[in-house]
């Protein structure tokens, strides 16, 4: 061995464990000076990605804390809720209000309050009077009656032989036929409306009615009750009249030119006798049963009871739209109680569906029009179906117990 080197080779040692003592705080440096450069990197790493991300979602917090909500904003919806259940329950009152209306007789409803049967012919009198009552109220009148011909030819020398009905219209010179258009044409510039009681569904029948023939005595309220329901439509029908005829005195200048019919059988071409129309409402219990397929889909159920009605007028042709807007449009009505024993309040309605419309020409020279005079107007016959409403909780108070369990099923 060389022992030189050898000796050096223990000298270096000598110094390196001199210095020992130093050599883990200079690791330790370096670590920390490691460290410190790589934390300098990722903080600017980090900055970046906070602006990237975290300050536009701070912005977003910021935006969303100015429609945060209130602290209060439970009772704000509790008085929203509030209203709603008021909306709810006033149009449900509104309902019942619609058929809440006046009756014909007070005596009969739900049962009968007198035992004798004169109850029925008293409320047929009632029928008749009110409906006559609603024709004098839009001036109505109708067309000269054959009597009332008769006596202006005779009356002029015009007339031959005595002749009735059409043969005397068609039988006529031309002295005569100018007397019975003067005559035609002052009907129509005397009345707001043509309109014959006859051509109301009830009238007639109602004229004639006899407890004898009715069946039995709830027949006989089941009559009263079904009339009472059309005499409900009428005054509708003859209510739309008035309100389009207002200010006007003469049929020259009316919208509405004629009433010809308010029935409850299919187009007025049902089952007549003697010129007048005979069947009584009936409820609707299934879309089968009713005049048209109603497209509202609409039949009795436990809220409602449906009623189908056809009405025909003459119309100026510009007034075939008005008179169906007003036709289904709110009416008022008055109402004392179920009893007729309460103060009178005034209430709206608003029952009145069309389901289907038919509008034909008018042949003036046609016997159903001859002894018309609608004037200068293009006139169309117009044929409504249509549906009417009656909210049950309105009137089952008073709905007689042999309707409800035909309604049931009993």
């Amino acid at each position: 061995m060389d022992i030189p080197k050898f000796g050096d080779f223990i000298r270096k040692l000598s110094v390196i464990r001199n210095y020992s003592s130093l050599l883990v705080p200079v690791v330790v440096g370096l670590v920390c000076v490691l460290v410190f450069v790589v934390t300098l990197l990722m903080g600017s790493k980090f900055k970046e990605e906070i602006a990237k991300e975290s300050v536009p979602i701070g912005k977003k917090v910021k935006s969303l804390s100015k429609s945060v909500v209130s602290r209060d904003q439970w009772s704000e919806e509790e008085k929203y809720q509030r209203a709603y259940e008021e909306d709810a329950n006033q149009i449900a009152l509104l309902a019942e209000q619609s058929t809440q209306r006046q009756l014909l007789s007070y005596k009969i409803f739900p049962e009968p309050k007198d035992t004798s049967t004169l109850i029925f012919e008293g409320f047929g009198w009632q029928f008749r009077d009110k409906v006559e009552s609603l024709i004098d109220r839009v001036n109505a009148r109708d067309c000269p009656t054959d009597a009332e011909l008769q006596r202006s030819l005779q009356s002029s020398g015009s007339l031959g032989p005595r002749l009735g009905g059409r043969r005397l219209s068609r039988s006529l010179g031309e002295l005569g036929a100018t007397i019975r258009d003067v005559l035609c044409r002052a009907k129509a510039e005397s009345a707001s409306v043509y309109a014959n009681p006859v051509g109301l569904s009830g009238y007639e029948f109602w004229r004639e009615y006899k407890y004898a023939t009715s069946g039995s005595w709830d027949e006989a309220v089941k009559d009263c009750w079904y009339w009472q329901l059309a005499y409900w439509v009428i005054e509708d029908v003859i209510d739309t009249i008035g309100a389009l005829n207002s200010g006007s005195n003469s049929v020259f200048t009316s919208p509405v030119k004629r009433l010809m019919s308010v029935d409850f059988i299919m187009g007025g071409r049902g089952v007549r006798s003697g010129g007048r129309t005979t069947g009584s409402p009936s409820y609707v219990f299934s879309i089968e049963e009713g005049l048209t397929m109603p497209w509202t889909g609409r039949v009795c159920n436990d809220g409602i009871d449906v009623v189908h009605f056809n009405v025909v007028v003459v119309v100026s042709a510009e007034s075939v739209l008005p008179f169906m807007q007003q036709l289904c449009s709110a009416k008022r009505h008055k109402f004392k109680g179920y009893f007729g024993d309460e103060q009178e309040q005034t209430f709206k309605h608003n029952q009145i569906t069309i389901l289907e419309s038919n509008i034909g020409s008018v042949d003036r020279a046609d016997e159903t029009h001859e002894l018309y005079r609608y004037g200068e107007d293009a006139v169309v016959e117009l044929d409504l179906i249509c549906e009417y409403i009656f909210n049950k909780n309105g009137y089952d108070a008073i709905k007689p117990e042999s309707i409800k369990r035909l309604a049931s099923g009993g």
